[in-house]
């Protein structure tokens, strides 16, 4: 759903057939969606079970296999590395849809990896990620 509605205000190059493709759950989208679910459950398992949340994949994993957290996470690292690869097998091969659409799908995922990398910077913005908004729109890199 996200990727659906980021797609929305880009004008001319965002069609019928654009949309009907992001309803078909193609890889790179379906990929975009796992890199981003496991590294915010990566980050935020642990506030959230404080504040008495839905239970997150981490605690899922860990109850479903019998396994540690450090266990989960090495295994999430492990499908978000391959994840990656996938996006990158997709943007390399031809396909119908407009290369500007894909580049979409690849920016979002790495915001997704900005955000959630190194904290839940969605959840308690700070300092890292202020600095990343001001360097992209404060004091761009001149072209």
């Amino acid at each position: 759903m996200l990727t659906t509605i980021s797609f929305v205000g880009m004008g001319d190059i965002i069609t019928k057939e654009a949309f009907d493709w992001t309803f078909s759950s193609p890889k790179i989208i379906t990929t975009l969606s796992v890199i981003g679910r496991l590294m915010d459950d990566m980050e935020s398992h642990k506030f959230e079970k404080e504040r008495g949340h839905a239970p997150s994949a981490v605690e899922c994993y860990m109850k479903q296999h019998g396994v540690s957290e450090q266990l989960v996470h090495d295994e999430f690292n492990r499908q978000v590395a391959n994840a990656w690869k996938d996006i990158n097998e997709e943007c390399i091969r031809p396909t119908v849809i407009p290369v500007p659409l894909l580049m979409h799908c690849l920016n979002l995922t790495q915001v997704l990896d900005v955000i959630y990398k190194e904290g839940d910077d969605y959840t308690h913005v700070g300092k890292k990620m202020k600095d990343n908004v001001a360097l992209v729109l404060i004091d761009p890199i001149p072209i």
